[in-house]
C-alpha cells in the first residue's frame, strides 16, 4: 500500500500501529508513495534474470514496484525483521522469497539462500535507525556484484541529523558514487532517494567460514537525475 491509496481511502491502520508499537523499526507512519517507489527501483535490471534484495519491506509499496519491473524475470528476496508484515508480504506476493530476520545480517541469510552476487539491494529500513550500526552498509556491499546499486531513501526532515550524515559518510566509505535524487514532494513526509554505485569491496560467498544464521523462512518459490552527494 501506498500513500497515493491512503489518499483514496486505503486502510493504513496496519502501518500506523506498527510505528506506534516500534517507531524505530517502522520507517514511517504511512507507506511510501508510488513516486518514491520509482525512483527506489532505478537499479534494479530491465533486462536478464537479475537477482534482487530488498530490505524492510513494509505493506509493499517498493515490492509491488520491483515485482512490476522484474514482470516475472530473476529472482526477488525480502528481508522483513516485522513478522506481520513478512507474513503480508509472503500472501501477496507468492513469487517473492521472504525471511523474517535483521537485514545486519545479510551476507549469512543470503548465503543460506544460496543468494548472490546481488544485482540490486532495495531498502525501505528507516534510515536514522540504523545510524549505530555502520555495518548494514558494509553488508550491503559485500552482497553486490560489482555494477550493483543499492537505493536508499530518507526523509527531507531527517538529512541533516547527525546520525543520517554519518550514514551517508558510511555510503561514500563503501561506494564509489552516490548520487542524490531530487525530493519526492508528493511523497508524506518528502523524501529523497540515495543511489549508490560501485562497492569498493569485491564480491565474495559469505558463509564459508561461519555457520550460516538463517532467518525464519515465511514463504520462498524461489540512471537516475540527482546530485552527487
Amino acid at each position: 500500500m501506498t500513500n497515493d491509496e491512503v489518499r483514496r481511502g486505503g486502510g493504513s491502520g496496519r502501518f500506523l500501529w506498527e510505528f506506534v508499537k516500534s517507531p524505530m523499526r517502522t520507517a514511517s507512519v504511512l507507506p511510501s508513495s508510488a513516486g518514491l517507489a520509482a525512483r527506489m527501483v532505478v537499479g534494479v535490471p530491465e533486462r536478464g534474470e537479475p537477482v534482487v534484495v530488498e530490505l524492510g519491506a513494509g505493506t509493499g509499496a517498493f515490492t509491488s514496484a520491483i515485482q512490476r519491473r522484474l514482470d516475472g524475470r530473476g529472482r526477488h528476496v525480502v528481508v522483513e525483521l516485522n513478522d506481520r508484515f513478512a507474513a503480508e508480504i509472503a500472501r501477496t506476493y507468492p513469487s517473492v522469497e521472504v525471511v523474517c530476520a535483521d537485514a545486519t545480517r545479510l551476507p549469512d541469510l543470503l548465503a543460506g539462500l544460496g543468494v548472490g552476487p546481488v544485482d540490486a539491494v532495495v531498502s525501505g529500513l528507516p534510515w536514522v535507525a540504523y545510524a549505530g550500526q555502520p555495518p548494514l552498509i558494509e553488508s550491503v556491499a559485500r552482497v553486490l556484484s560489482p555494477a550493483g546499486v543499492y537505493t536508499q531513501f530518507a526523509y527531507n526532515w531527517t538529512r541533516w541529523a547527525a546520525p543520517a550524515r554519518r550514514l551517508v559518510g558510511g555510503l561514500r566509505t563503501e561506494f564509489e558514487e552516490v548520487v542524490t535524487t531530487m525530493t519526492v514532494w508528493r511523497n508524506l513526509p518528502p523524501a529523497v532517494v540515495y543511489v549508490a554505485r560501485r562497492p569498493r569491496v569485491a564480491y565474495a560467498t559469505p558463509g564459508l567460514d561461519n555457520p550460516w544464521q538463517r532467518g525464519d523462512r515465511v514463504s520462498g518459490s524461489g540512471g537516475v537525475g540527482g546530485r552527487r552527494t
